[in-house]
C-alpha cells in the first residue's frame, strides 16, 4: 500500500492512521475494507460517528434522491425543505414522546462547537463564568470546551491559560461509598470553598473519551438536584452516548432527569456526515440573531441523512430493544474474558452498547488492540492512560458479527495474557 503522501505532507498531528497503518477504501454496514480488499470488523466506527454503521442502505437512497434532484446542500440558516422535515421528524420522534419543549439550534458541524454554543448562553443567561466540570471529562478540543475538558494530553497544547472551570469528582471516582454531588452541594454552600459560583454544570452519562465511566442514575438525579437548589443549568453532553448508543435516544431517557441543555452531534446525521445541535429549553433561548454562527451550520446533506435515520430506527422500540440485546452479548463476552485471570488484571466499564474493558494499564491495553488489528479487528482505547479497550462498533452489526469480533478480542487477550503467565506476572484462571 503506498502511503508516502501521508508520511511526507500530512501534519504530525494524525492519530488513528498511527494505530491503524492501513489505507481504507471502501465501507458497508460494520466493516472496513483496504486497498488489496482485506476486511476488518470496525469497531471504532468514526469514534461512535456511524451507529448505523458505514453506508446505512436506508439512509444513502435518501441521500442520493436529494443530491440528483438538486437539493440544497448549503444554505447557512435559511429556511430549507430539509431542514423542516429534519425539524418535524425530530420534533415528533423525539422531542414529544418525551414531553420536552426544547427549541432547536443548529451550531457549527462540530460536537466542540455545540459545547461551546451551550457553555456560551449558560454563562449569558446566569450572568456568571463559572461552569462545573468533572474528572477524567472530554468536552471538545475548542479553547471553551477544552476548559471543561480533563485530559491533560489535549489540554497541554492549548498555548493559554484554560479558565472559567472547576473540576469536580465524577461518580466513583472518590470510591463507590462516597457520592461526590454531597462534595459539590457543600463547596457550593460555603462562600469560602474558593469556587466562584457557576452558571452551569456540563456532564457527559458515560465518559467516552474518559475511560467509558458511566454515572449511576441515583448520581445523575443527585446532581440534577443539586444545580436546581444553587440556580445552575443542567448541560448534558450526549454528544458519543446519545443517538442510540446507550440502548436510548437520549443516554439519559432511564434516569429520570430533565437537563437544561442538551449537546449531540457524532452520529446526529446517521451517515458520518458533519451535524451538531444543541436543544435549549425556550426559556434559554435568549440569543442576539447571529450570536453564535458558522458557515457551516445545519448542513442540509446531514439533515436528509438525519430525518431518514430517526424515521427508520426511532419510531417504535424495536431498534433499542435489539441494541439492549446485543449491550448484554458484549457484557458477557467481557465478563468471560475478564474472569479468565486472576489479580484483578480486567474489569468492565460503561452502560448498554457503549463499554469498556478496563486493563491493568496502557501498555496491556495497547499490546492487545495491536493483536486485534492482526486478526483485522479495528478497535481502540479511552482513559487517561489509554487502559480501556472500548466498543463503538455500529449498532446495527449483527449478532454473528457481533460474536466473531468478541471472539477476536479474546483470542487477543489470550495471546497477549499467555505471554505474561510465562513470564510469572500473571495466572490464568480459566
Amino acid at each position: 500500500m503506498d502511503t508516502d503522501i501521508f508520511e511526507s505532507h500530512e501534519s504530525e498531528v494524525m492519530s488513528y492512521a498511527r494505530s491503524f497503518p492501513v489505507v481504507f477504501d471502501q465501507a458497508k454496514g460494520s466493516y472496513l475494507y483496504d486497498e488489496t480488499g482485506a476486511e476488518y470488523i470496525d469497531f471504532l466506527a468514526g469514534a461512535g460517528t456511524l451507529n448505523y454503521g458505514h453506508n446505512n442502505p436506508v439512509l444513502k437512497e435518501k441521500l442520493l434522491e436529494y443530491i440528483q434532484r438538486d437539493g440544497i446542500v448549503h444554505g447557512l440558516d435559511m429556511h430549507t425543505a430539509a431542514k423542516r422535515e429534519f425539524m418535524d421528524t425530530f420534533y415528533e420522534v423525539i422531542l414529544k414522546p418525551r414531553e420536552m419543549d426544547h427549541v432547536m439550534q443548529f451550531t457549527g458541524p462540530t460536537g466542540t462547537n455545540a459545547v461551546e454554543a451551550a457553555l456560551k448562553i449558560a454563562r449569558n443567561i446566569k450572568g456568571r463564568h463559572n461552569i462545573i466540570a468533572f474528572t477524567n471529562g472530554f468536552h471538545g478540543v475548542t479553547l471553551g470546551a477544552l476548559a471543561a475538558t480533563g485530559n491533560s494530553h489535549h489540554r497541554g497544547v492549548a498555548g493559554v491559560t484554560l479558565g472559567g472551570v472547576n473540576r469536580m469528582p465524577y461518580d466513583g471516582y472518590l470510591g463507590d461509598a462516597f457520592d461526590t454531588t454531597e462534595y459539590l452541594d457543600k463547596v457550593l454552600g460555603d462562600s469560602s470553598s474558593g469556587v466562584d459560583f457557576p452558571a452551569a454544570v456540563i456532564v457527559e452519562t458515560v465518559q467516552g473519551e474518559g475511560g467509558i465511566n458511566a454515572a449511576s442514575f441515583e448520581w445523575l438525579r443527585n446532581l440534577e438536584k443539586v444545580c436546581r437548589k444553587h440556580d445552575m443549568l443542567l448541560i448534558l453532553d450526549d454528544i458519543q452516548a446519545g443517538c442510540g448508543r446507550t440502548g436510548s435516544f437520549f443516554s439519559f431517557d432511564e434516569v429520570g432527569i430533565n437537563p437544561d441543555i442538551i449537546t449531540l452531534s457524532k452520529s446526529l446525521s446517521g451517515y458520518g456526515l458533519p451535524f451538531a445541535m444543541v436543544l435549549l429549553k425556550p426559556e434559554l433561548d435568549q440569543w442576539k440573531p447571529g450570536e453564535h454562527n458558522g458557515t457551516f451550520r445545519g448542513h442540509n446533506l446531514a439533515f436528509v441523512t438525519a430525518a431518514a435515520a430517526l424515521n427508520h430506527y426511532w419510531r417504535d422500540d424495536k431498534f433499542a430493544q435489539e441494541v439492549r440485546k446485543k449491550a448484554d452479548i458484549i457484557t458477557e463476552r467481557f465478563r468471560d474474558i475478564a474472569r479468565g485471570y486472576d489479580d484483578h488484571w480486567f474489569y468492565l466499564n460503561g452502560r448498554g452498547m457503549m463499554q469498556g474493558l478496563v486493563c491493568r494499564d496502557g501498555e496491556l491495553a495497547e499490546e492487545i488492540t495491536k493483536a486485534c488489528f492482526k486478526r483485522k479487528l479495528v478497535i481502540e482505547t479511552s482513559g487517561a492512560d489509554g487502559q480501556v479497550i472500548k466498543t463503538l462498533c455500529p449498532l446495527i452489526i449483527s449478532e454473528e458479527d457481533l460474536n466473531r469480533a468478541m471472539e477476536i478480542l479474546k483470542d487477543s487477550v489470550t495471546e497477549v495474557m499467555t505471554d505474561r503467565v510465562k513470564r510469572g506476572e500473571a495466572h490464568s484462571v480459566g
